[in-house]
């Protein structure tokens, strides 16, 4: 469930995923810890924006929590993060469903922050770091891809075409830019994507999508 009008208060953040996930005490405990965790470590490192800290559930936990409602797979199949980062939305995604997620992310730093969380969270059965470069992660079946600030759409796309089949859904917050990348896509393939509102920034937008790249590159 999007929600209707944009949540930019945590208080409205834990509303919408109290209404649209009914998280489990033992889910809402680890979105706890993640966000504590979160927070610390950008203290350390440039995990998010500093400016986004004080709106950190609305910002980031929401923001990533949405994709979950537009993803098509019930469940099913690997659920693929590139450039995770802060874990954005991967983890968020390995927290509030039953997801098998792996969360590539090159950067040292970040993917320790990572294993870290995944460890304190209790999600070591279905969460793993790809400490590597994309280009050296073994292909296999995605039935879900994310990325979220990882790279412009058409370079995302041939990077990652390898691990997408003809169900792949394609999960890609991109600001305000959304409109403006799907534009610069060839048009044999803009009609397999459109862009859904983001729900914590009317002039955001997410690309989804439904298909595989690999006969695009």
């Amino acid at each position: 469930m999007i929600a209707a009008a944009p949540i930019t208060t945590d208080d409205a953040a834990r509303e919408w995923l109290t209404a649209t996930f009914a998280p489990t005490p033992a889910q809402w405990a680890a979105l706890e810890l993640y966000a504590q965790m979160l927070r610390a470590a950008s203290l350390q490192q440039n995990l998010v924006a500093a400016s986004t800290l004080d709106t950190l559930w609305a910002r980031h936990i929401a923001d990533s929590a949405q994709l979950l409602c537009l993803d098509v797979r019930d469940g099913e199949g690997l659920w693929l993060d590139l450039g995770s980062g802060a874990g954005l939305p991967g983890l968020v995604a390995a927290i509030l469903s039953e997801r098998r997620v792996l969360l590539v992310e090159s950067r040292g730093l970040r993917c320790r922050f990572l294993e870290e969380v995944i460890a304190a969270t209790g999600l070591s059965a279905r969460a793993a770091v790809a400490a590597i470069p994309l280009k050296h992660v073994p292909t296999q079946d995605a039935a879900t891809i994310s990325a979220r600030a990882f790279a412009s759409l058409d370079t995302l796309l041939n990077l990652s075409a390898r691990f997408s089949t003809a169900s792949t859904r394609w999960l890609l917050p991109k600001g305000r830019n959304a409109v403006k990348e799907l534009a610069l896509l060839p048009a044999s393939w803009q009609k397999l994507f459109h862009v859904e509102h983001s729900c914590t920034d009317n002039e955001s937008g997410i690309i989804v999508g439904t298909g595989t790249a690999k006969d695009w590159r």
